[in-house]
């Protein structure tokens, strides 16, 4: 098994406390059932963010819309993974997520 970053882009944690805890019972029910496949829940992202390019660093996150949080799983292939994903609830809110497979170092 190859471990995978799910990268979340959009979606919402809700407005009111109240969708707030939907939302959170919703990733929670989620995580359950990817039990042993999960490596790190992760955590969402800050609005607040630098990037870096050509020795300059300038204030935004790099693409459109940002990158909003992350997962990582392990699973037997990308497509598993990316099945795996399917059932995130960031895509209930409109989010989107882009998987990718983690290469280990040499």
């Amino acid at each position: 098994m190859a471990n995978y970053v799910l990268l979340y882009s959009g979606g919402s944690a809700g407005t009111s406390p109240a969708e707030r805890e939907k939302i959170m019972g919703a990733w929670g029910a989620w995580f359950g059932k990817l039990g042993d496949k999960i490596v790190d829940a992760g955590n969402p992202f800050s609005e607040h963010a630098k990037n870096v390019s050509n020795g300059a660093v300038h204030d935004g996150a790099v693409g459109n819309p940002p990158a909003t949080g992350y997962s990582i799983l392990k699973a037997d292939s990308l497509n598993a993974a990316a099945e795996l994903a399917k059932g995130c609830p960031v895509l209930q809110s409109g989010g989107k997520i882009t998987v990718y497979e983690i290469t280990p170092a040499m």
